[in-house]
């Protein structure tokens, strides 16, 4: 009986400090189906790298020089949409950055301060293609729909079959993933996607999710 091989987890680290970096690889290399694949120390270099390694995760430092964490983000999401990216950070948690996270394209946010708790963690929900919310990320990311008298702008009108996209998409599914489930094509997933944000009149996929949340298609 033939026995089909482990897909390795491939991951992109990009931080300035060499130190972190190190310390992050030992860490992550402890899972036998996880490779570290290549790392990068500005931003810059962290997207050449992205595009050629073509990584399941990359971590990425919020401050390196080149560009900011948010804009490397933001460019590793239009050319590789299926690869997650986790943003690090030592900056204190102020509700602005968080929102900006998300708002960038990426599927998590972890504090250098709680590496030790939740960095394995995101990592792992992150390879599922599910979003990873610290509690704090949580409160500000849901904190808009926490009053159920709230009903977000289109909410009834959204059809089963848009409803199905949604939790596909909020629960961290690419584009691609969402089109083999629903066996159609990337760019009608492309097109109802827009369609739906214009809808339900939302800027952004982290207003995406929080809807999703809100309205009970995802649970958190």
């Amino acid at each position: 009986m033939s026995v089909t091989p482990t897909k390795q987890l491939k991951v992109l680290l990009a931080d300035d400090h060499e130190l972190l970096r190190r310390g992050m690889r030992a860490l992550i290399e402890r899972v036998p189906e996880w490779q570290v694949c290549g790392e990068a120390s500005t931003g810059p270099q962290a997207i050449a790298a992205a595009r050629r390694l073509r990584p399941d995760i990359a971590v990425v430092d919020l401050a390196m020089p080149g560009l900011d964490g948010l804009e490397v983000t933001r460019r590793i999401k239009r050319q590789l949409p299926s690869c997650e990216v986790l943003i690090f950070t030592g900056r204190s948690e102020s509700d602005e950055l968080i929102r900006n996270v998300f708002a960038s394209g990426a599927a998590s946010y972890v504090s250098k301060a709680d590496a030790g708790k939740f960095l394995m963690e995101a990592l792992k929900s992150l390879a599922a293609h599910k979003p990873f919310y610290t509690k704090k990320a949580s409160a500000v990311m849901f904190a808009p729909f926490a009053n159920p008298k709230v009903q977000p702008a289109g909410a009834e009108r959204l059809s089963p079959n848009e409803n199905r996209l949604v939790r596909l998409l909020a629960n961290g599914h690419s584009n691609a993933t969402a089109a083999r489930k629903q066996r159609v094509s990337v760019r009608t997933v492309e097109t109802k996607r827009a369609d739906i944000m214009r809808k339900l009149q939302l800027k952004s996929f982290a207003d995406l999710v929080r809807y999703a949340a809100r309205n009970g298609i995802i649970k958190i």
